[in-house]
């Protein structure tokens, strides 16, 4: 499988909006990503459980979840798609995007998007204050969850396994069982 690949050029909000609408790109600092080729199948399943325990667990509070591809907006040269998302201040939403950090992202590792996950993409929701960055190893079946610190930069990571609760940091009274997450993975094989 190939990697996502990245470009030389420094790119903007305003250059992103020009390209095709048929492709998947990602800027952070200016730097271009191409999303291609789409996820796996079992990527998409556990993107896809996250994102319903989230629901169900978000409906008595102020917090909307959100799936890609809906883009994020950071700034001119930071233009991300998580691959789920909470937004609890409604007005960072608008009819075509969000603009501003999210509270709480979660991305799962794909063979051609894990170094820029783990790397480009931390430093970026890190910078622009993400409160709480989850990210999920679907071939591992483990969870790494960074959070907030008061001095803005992400805690060491907390690792947990697939049968262990991960409560979440940004969202006050939410534990996900990630044995419910990983377990549409597992019946599906």
């Amino acid at each position: 499988m190939s990697l996502a690949q990245k470009t030389e050029k420094k790119y903007t909000y305003k250059d992103y909006l020009e390209w095709p609408d048929d492709e998947r790109w990602e800027l952070i600092d200016g730097v271009a990503y191409n999303m291609t080729p789409a996820p796996l199948p079992r990527h998409q399943r556990i993107v896809g459980m996250f994102h319903h325990i989230l629901i169900n667990n978000l409906k008595d509070k102020p917090c909307i979840p959100f799936i890609a591809p809906t883009d994020v907006v950071l700034s001119e040269y930071d233009v991300v798609q998580p691959d789920v998302f909470v937004v609890c201040d409604k007005k960072k939403i608008t009819k075509t995007n969000i603009q501003g950090a999210p509270d709480l992202v979660v991305e799962v590792l794909s063979p051609s998007t894990t170094l820029k996950d783990k790397r480009e993409k931390k430093a970026c929701f890190e910078k622009y204050g993400v409160r709480e960055y989850i990210i999920i190893d679907p071939i591992e079946n483990y969870v790494e969850r960074f959070y907030l610190e008061d001095d803005g930069s992400f805690s060491k990571g907390n690792i947990f396994g697939p049968k262990e609760v991960l409560p979440l940091s940004s969202i006050e009274g939410i534990e996900i069982s990630l044995s419910e997450v990983f377990y549409a993975e597992e019946e599906a094989e």
